[in-house]
């Protein structure tokens, strides 16, 4: 499958639309509201303000969430129409004096913004569209302000996208290829995606000299309920259970995500600098 070199993908520019509404939908809406509870439990506790960084922002979802919890937060995409929506729901959501828009490559980290500048940086389904995603946690590595800054990495899983295509699409072939393919495709835009392991993964988190501090599953089972169960009217249910799933590695392995919480490796003093 050809695979992407940038983040400056033509879906994005052509379906923010799309994107927007399916962040809406029960789907959209746990992958969003899992990845940032378990953000939640690592977020820094330090006085001030602390900084923001959402690399391939979307439509700014996420980053707005922290926008709200006082949170400065710059809001990068490659995506014009992307960065509209985020504007518009910036100024809806009041904390438009909070967020700065940034257009921009995320591979181009080092010269868009001075290094050691944020105290959380989100890189949230973006990897698996760039064909370098080792050099963007390079990248954003050298971003982060200190060893006690936070780094948030979303994914797709490549064990989940074998039961997603067997259990949900009925397609046993695609399961069968998605077993050991680094690239699938994805249903949304019908493009290329690639497919994380853990395995696959540490490697380059090592090579950016970043440290794992935790693992959480993402959509566990909620895609494979069956349609007796309202993904709306049970919301809340079906969040509380993902979110029990996803911190036991026995259920994480095989989510639809993998969230991946680090720090810059090193050692941090009593006040949080190295």
């Amino acid at each position: 499958m050809k695979k992407m070199t940038t983040t400056a993908d033509e879906r994005f520019h052509t379906g923010a639309d799309k994107y927007a509404a399916y962040l809406e939908t029960p789907e959209g809406r746990l992958r969003s509201d899992l990845a940032f509870a378990h953000l939640q439990e690592f977020l820094p506790h330090v006085s001030g303000s602390l900084c923001v960084l959402d690399l391939g922002c979307g439509t700014g979802a996420l980053g707005l969430r922290l926008a709200r919890l006082g949170f400065q937060v710059t809001l990068l995409d490659s995506s014009r129409p992307m960065l509209d929506f985020a504007r518009n729901a910036a100024a809806e959501a009041g904390v438009t004096e909070q967020v700065e828009l940034s257009q921009g490559d995320a591979a181009d980290l080092a010269n868009l913004f001075p290094g050691r500048s944020f105290d959380v940086i989100l890189c949230h389904n973006i990897l698996e569209y760039l064909g370098d995603p080792g050099g963007v946690l390079c990248g954003a590595a050298g971003m982060l302000r200190n060893s006690s800054a936070v780094l948030s990495i979303l994914v797709r899983n490549q064990a989940g996208e074998v039961l997603k295509a067997a259990i949900k699409d009925g397609d046993l072939a695609a399961a069968g290829h998605n077993l050991t393919a680094q690239w699938a495709r994805e249903s949304l835009y019908g493009g290329d995606v690639r497919l994380f392991t853990s395995e696959t993964l540490q490697p380059l988190l090592q090579a950016a000299s970043l440290k794992l501090i935790a693992k959480r599953g993402v959509r566990v089972i909620s895609d494979y309920l069956p349609p007796a169960i309202s993904r709306t009217a049970e919301y809340d249910r079906i969040f509380e259970l993902e979110r029990h799933l996803g911190i036991r590695p026995e259920f994480a392995a095989v989510a639809r995500y993998m969230q991946y919480i680090a720090h810059r490796a090193g050692p941090a003093t009593e006040d949080g600098r190295e």
